[in-house]
């Protein structure tokens, strides 16, 4: 295991250190404003430390409830049929500090996401290889790393149901932009379920393992759960929630009144449910219930850019001429094809997964 340090020489593309050992970072907001994040910028989560394995020593152990068990090695894998996607990478914990009262865990701001180019083999080439049992349910998919979870030994291993796991697009990932997996982001072979929130993307993965009853692991059962869920389903954390940012301008700019000002972002939502509207609004600090341009409630359309494919986020951008100086809030929120839309203030739960509430930069016009 080691720890990545991130000194003197870190740079405004460089992920922002969050805790060291283990290593865990968010992406810059420079960075954010890229369609798609450069893997050098991409936020980094890690439980127990990376380990380190090269690609000639990779092994992924295929069994469980398959007919013919067996062990791929890396050049195996790179002879099969490759494909290559746009996915929002977004750690399920991100805006958790958001939340009031702040729940435990990693106090992420809302930069713990990233919309990244991956290629890889899709899973199910490999898992019908060994052939799957009639009554297999889930895959169990294993990474290398391992630690101390409240005094047990622990792996960290996640399932997903055969619906999913068997999905073409469920990637066994190699590269990240275009290159090499480095070991922060899992090399040399990762799992990416596009859609899903990044603690199903198994990174330094080892094993697959087919089983006949819902997995009980504890990043199944115990952690990455919504739990005393105010208003949510508790269980396991899945599909990604739609959720927007503003990448422009930034916390605290100064803008000029009567001068047009670009307010811009990024919006997403899960399994390759597209983003189908942006809306933006200005607020006075002073006036909470301004109608903006005349309109009750002051939510007006932004513009959306197309995105990248299925699992990327969608730019947008809405065009603003501040009128009055004084402090204002940008409010942004995107609703997705079913109809869901960003709530006002975060839903609150014990571990402080799923946060999309509506997201707001303050700003200054003078």
């Amino acid at each position: 295991m080691s720890v990545i340090p991130r000194g003197p020489g870190a740079t405004a593309w460089s992920p922002e250190t969050v805790t060291t050992d283990p290593y865990n970072a968010e992406t810059p907001t420079a960075a954010l404003s890229e369609p798609l994040t450069p893997a050098g910028a991409l936020f980094v989560r890690d439980h127990f430390g990376i380990p380190r394995a090269g690609p000639a020593a990779w092994r992924l152990r295929i069994d469980g409830a398959v007919r013919t068990p067996y062990t791929l090695a890396t050049d195996e894998l790179a002879a099969l049929p490759h494909r290559e996607l746009d996915v929002v990478l977004e750690c399920a914990g991100n805006g958790r500090t958001l939340m009031t009262p702040t729940p435990p865990g990693l106090p992420w701001g809302r930069r713990a996401v990233g919309c990244a180019r991956f290629a890889g083999v899709p899973f199910r080439l490999v898992a019908e290889r060994a052939g799957i049992a009639p009554e297999a349910v889930e895959f169990v998919f294993t990474g290398a790393d391992s630690g101390p979870v409240r005094g047990r030994p622990t792996a960290f291993e996640r399932s997903l149901p055969l619906s999913a796991a068997l999905h073409p697009d469920t990637l066994l990932a190699t590269r990240l932009d275009g290159a090499p997996l480095t070991p922060e982001h899992g090399a040399p072979v990762r799992l990416v379920v596009p859609g899903r929130y990044a603690v199903a993307d198994v990174k330094w993965l080892v094993g697959a393992r087919a089983v006949t009853s819902p997995f009980e692991g504890v990043f199944q059962s115990e952690e990455y759960v919504y739990v005393d869920a105010r208003g949510t389903a508790e269980g396991p954390v899945t599909a990604l929630r739609v959720t927007s940012l503003i990448t422009a301008p930034g916390p605290d700019e100064d803008l000029r009144r009567h001068r047009e000002t670009v307010v811009r972002g990024r919006a997403w939502s899960g399994a390759g449910t597209p983003v189908r509207r942006v809306e933006v609004r200005t607020v006075p600090e002073d006036e909470p219930d301004h109608e903006q341009d005349g309109e009750p409630g002051g939510w007006r359309e932004a513009e959306l850019e197309a995105p990248s494919g299925p699992y990327a986020w969608t730019g947008w951008s809405f065009r603003w001429t501040p009128r009055s100086p004084g402090r204002y809030r940008v409010l942004a929120r995107a609703t997705d094809a079913h109809g869901e839309t960003q709530p006002e203030r975060p839903v609150w739960n014990a571990h402080g997964y799923g946060c999309n509430a509506v997201a707001a930069v303050d700003v200054m016009v003078v």
